[in-house]
C-alpha cells in the first residue's frame, strides 16, 4: 500500500534544477500566526484551574466553569449555550484539616473525598487503628464493634514512596527487584485481608460506619505512582479522608507498632440538594452544509483533589482556543463547526452519550470529531477507530498541518473501534467518525490523573498550544473537504460463537447521580 504520509513536499522539474514550493494555504498560515502570536491559552488555563478550580459534576464550580465558558465564547463571537442533560447530588467542598495529635504533633497532607460528609463544623478526635487480618468474615463481624469512636485505615501500607523511575534511576537491579518483590507480597496480603472481610471496596466503608466509627482514613497511592489518587467516598454520616503516602504511612507504622496515633480531623463540606447538570456547546454555522457538523470535544468536568489542569483541563483549553482561532481566520465554514465540552465523563461519559442521544440529527450528519482528555502532551497518536477510510480523509488533512507538529504522530489504520476512556467513544458507538488526539505521556498516568497534584503548573504550554494548532487545522480541512467522510467500519474478527464481534454498543447516559 502507498505510504498516505509520503506528500510531496517540493517538486523537482526533471532535467532542471528549479524547485517549486506546495503553495501555501493562506487560512493554515494565519490559524499558525493567530495561535504563536496572540495565545489566549495561559490566560484561559489561570481563569479555569486557578480562579473556577476543580469541576465535579453536581458541585457549583462545574456551573461556574460552563456559565465562564459560555461567556468566554460570547466575547468571541461564537454562539454557545448550555444545554440540559441531567441531574447530580450537588456537594461543596470546604476546607479539611488533618492533623497528628499524638504521639507527637504534626499537620497531615490529606483531604476529605468527593461527595465525603463533613464534621458539621467541628473537630473530631480520635485513635487510629488498622484494618485487622482476620481468619474470615465471621471473625471481621466479631472485630467489627471494635471501631466505635475510631478511625480506620482500610488501605495498604505502601513499602516506598518513591515512584519506580526513580528507583530505576538510581536503585542497583537487585534493590529494585527486592522491593517490587515485596510489593507484590504486600499488595497481594492486603488484598486477601479485605477479601476476607467479607465486604468490597464500596461496602466496607459502610460497614465501618454503620460499626460507629469516627470515620475512614484511605490512601489511594498505587504502585509506581507519584502522587495520591483522589476519588470518591461512599460513606454517609462520618468523613472520608485521603492521606499522602508518607502521612498515612507514619500513621500505620505507629499503629502498628503500639504507639497509638490520634488524628484530629475538620472536614467541611456541604450537600447542595440536586443540581442541574450540563454541555457547554459552541457554534460557528456553516455557509454551504450548514447541516454536516465537525465538532471539536473535550470533558469539562474533574476530579477535585487538585485543579483538573491535565485531566481535563488542557483538552478544554485546547479545543476553546481553537474555536477562537478558527472564528477569528475562517469564521464562514463550509460545514458548522461545534465545541462539545461535556459534563459528567469522569462518572460514565454521561454528558457526551446523553448528547448523542438527543442529537440524533447531528450525530448521523458528523463529518468527523476530534478529542482531547490524557493530558498536557503534544499530539502522537492518531487511530482510525475502526473505519475503513480514515486513512484517506485524516491522511489528506493531516497533510495541511506543519511538519514539526504533525511528524510526531503515529498513525494506526484503521485501527480498532475500542478504547473507549473518554468522550469519543460514545460517537464512535453511534456509527460517527469520531477520532482521539492522543497524547505525549508527561506521566500523565503516574503523576496528575486522577490526583491532588494535577494543577496549572503542570501544564506543558507549548504542547497545548501545537495540540492548539492541530486541532484548528483538522477542524478547518473537515469542514472544507468537497467528500462527506465514509463511515464503512471493519469487520471484527469472529467471536466464540464463530460470528463476527460487535462494535461497542452505545450506553445510555446516566442522567441522575447519587441521588439515592
Amino acid at each position: 500500500m502507498k505510504n498516505i504520509f509520503s506528500f510531496t513536499i517540493l517538486v523537482l522539474l526533471l532535467g532542471g534544477n528549479t524547485v517549486f514550493a506546495q503553495p501555501k494555504d493562506p487560512v493554515v498560515e494565519n490559524i499558525v500566526k493567530e495561535a504563536t502570536e496572540n495565545s489566549q491559552l495561559e490566560k484561559l488555563a489561570h481563569e479555569l484551574m486557578d480562579v473556577i478550580g476543580p469541576r465535579l459534576v453536581g458541585s457549583p464550580q462545574m456551573m461556574q466553569a460552563h456559565e465562564w465558558a459560555v461567556a468566554k465564547y460570547k466575547g468571541w463571537n461564537i454562539t454557545a449555550k448550555n444545554e440540559k442533560w441531567g441531574e447530580w447530588r450537588g456537594w461543596e467542598r470546604g476546607v479539611s484539616h488533618i492533623d497528628m495529635v499524638a504521639p507527637r504533633v504534626k499537620s497531615l497532607e490529606g483531604m476529605q473525598l468527593a461527595w465525603s460528609p463533613g464534621t458539621g463544623g467541628k473537630t473530631v478526635t480520635a485513635d487510629v487503628i488498622i484494618l485487622p487480618d482476620v481468619a474470615d468474615s465471621v471473625a471481621f463481624q466479631k472485630w467489627l464493634p471494635s471501631v466505635k469512636g475510631k478511625f480506620v485505615m482500610i488501605s495498604m501500607n505502601q513499602p516506598t514512596g518513591r515512584p519506580d523511575y526513580n528507583w530505576q534511576e538510581f536503585a542497583t537491579k537487585e534493590s529494585f527487584d527486592k522491593m517490587k518483590k515485596l510489593r507484590d507480597e504486600q499488595t497481594e496480603a492486603w488484598t486477601n485481608r479485605l477479601r476476607k472481610t467479607g465486604y468490597g471496596t464500596r461496602t466496607l466503608p459502610v460497614a465501618l460506619e454503620k460499626a460507629g466509627a469516627a470515620g475512614v482514613v484511605m490512601s489511594y497511592w498505587s504502585k509506581g505512582f507519584g502522587a495520591n489518587k483522589i476519588f470518591g467516598a461512599y460513606t454517609k454520616t462520618v468523613p472520608t479522608v485521603d492521606i499522602s503516602l508518607e502521612d498515612y504511612g507514619l500513621l500505620y507504622r505507629l499503629a502498628e507498632s503500639g504507639h497509638t496515633p490520634k488524628i484530629s480531623v475538620r472536614a467541611d463540606a456541604k450537600e447542595t440538594g440536586i443540581s442541574q447538570t450540563f454541555n457547554t456547546i459552541g457554534e460557528i454555522k456553516g455557509t454551504e452544509k450548514p447541516n454536516e457538523y465537525v465538532i471539536l470535544s473535550a470533558h469539562f468536568d474533574s476530579w477535585d483533589g487538585g485543579s483538573g489542569a491535565t485531566d481535563n483541563g488542557t483538552g478544554t483549553i485546547v479545543m476553546m482556543e481553537a474555536m477562537r482561532i478558527l472564528k477569528k481566520v475562517y469564521p464562514n465554514p463550509k460545514r458548522t463547526i461545534l465545541v462539545g465540552h461535556w459534563g459528567s465523563e469522569e462518572q460514565g461519559l454521561n454528558g457526551s452519550r446523553a448528547f448523542v442521544e438527543d442529537h440524533p440529527e447531528i450525530v448521523q450528519n458528523i463529518q468527523a470529531l476530534f478529542n482531547q482528555d490524557n493530558g498536557t502532551g503534544r499530539t502522537v497518536s492518531l487511530a482510525g477507530q475502526g473505519f475503513l477510510n480514515s486513512y484517506d480523509y485524516l491522511g489528506r488533512w493531516l497533510s495541511k498541518v506543519p511538519e514539526d507538529i504533525k511528524s510526531p504522530i503515529v498513525t494506526n489504520f484503521p485501527g480498532s473501534p475500542g478504547g473507549g476512556g473518554s468522550d469519543f467513544a460514545s460517537f464512535v458507538a453511534a456509527g460517527a467518525p469520531a477520532f482521539s488526539l492522543s497524547s505525549l505521556n508527561w506521566s500523565y498516568g503516574t503523576y496528575t490523573w486522577h490526583t491532588n497534584r494535577d494543577t496549572y503548573d503542570k501544564i506543558v504550554f507549548d504542547d497545548v498550544r501545537s495540540n492548539a494548532i492541530l486541532a484548528a487545522i483538522m477542524a478547518y480541512q473537515a469542514s472544507e473537504d468537497p467528500a462527506k467522510t465514509s463511515r464503512d467500519k471493519i469487520v471484527l474478527p469472529l467471536n466464540a460463537a464463530g460470528k463476527p464481534g460487535a462494535w461497542p454498543e452505545q450506553r445510555k447516559a446516566t442522567r441522575k447521580g447519587g441521588l439515592d
